[in-house]
């Protein structure tokens, strides 16, 4: 697939399944008790990190036959989808982010219990470390590493590197304030619609 195809697949699944992640309030929460600007920092590395290790893990799974590949992203991509849509159908409409919004405090409590005295490289570290640990394994590495064996790897790495870049700069800005406003049932649904609209673009594509 080209290199817009992979930017727009990279941008779309990675904004949509970060925003109110346990990332996304790690940044938030954070972002209230230190300089914005270090949090976005640390948070951005760390992701942009994960990225790029993401598209290479990608890159090697590419090296076996492309129909393969390809398959198994697309079959990837269905199972994330219909396990998405299964989620947000059994949650309440009112249902807000409670739930990562708790495991982002207690991740930000346990980091900063025993820390006094606070410097730009130490809200950095932490931004960094409790995102990288975050996001390992999460779902947006597995839709990250999927996208890159099936897609322009280049492509994936730019709109999935700017679509964290959104979800921090929002996280930090203006995170506290939205998220009570987020309806994970929405959120949880457009994101397995999604996944399920590219799974099917990869099934066409397979040669």
């Amino acid at each position: 697939m080209g290199l817009l195809t992979g930017f727009t697949a990279g941008l779309l699944l990675i904004t949509l399944s970060e925003l109110g992640d346990k990332t996304f309030f790690i940044a938030a929460i954070l972002a209230m008790r230190h300089p914005r600007r270090w949090v976005f920092a640390g948070a951005a590395t760390a992701l942009f990190a994960m990225t790029v290790l993401s598209v290479l893990l990608g890159q090697v799974a590419a090296a076996f036959p492309q129909r393969y590949v390809q398959g198994v992203a697309a079959a990837l991509f269905i199972g994330f989808g219909l396990k998405l849509l299964y989620d947000a159908l059994k949650m309440s409409g009112a249902k807000g982010l409670m739930g990562e919004q708790a495991d982002a405090q207690n991740a930000v409590e346990q980091k900063e219990k025993n820390v006094i005295l606070w410097s730009a490289r130490a809200v950095v570290v932490e931004a960094f470390t409790l995102t990288f640990i975050g996001e390992w394994g999460d779902r947006t590495q597995l839709a990250t590493i999927t996208l890159a064996a099936a897609n322009n790897p280049y492509g994936v790495l730019i709109g999935a590197t700017l679509g964290h870049a959104i979800c921090a700069a929002i996280a930090v800005i203006c995170g506290k304030l939205i998220a009570g406003r987020i309806s994970e049932r929405l959120l949880t649904g457009v994101g397995g619609a999604l996944f399920l609209v590219f799974g099917a673009i990869t099934l066409l594509e397979m040669p």
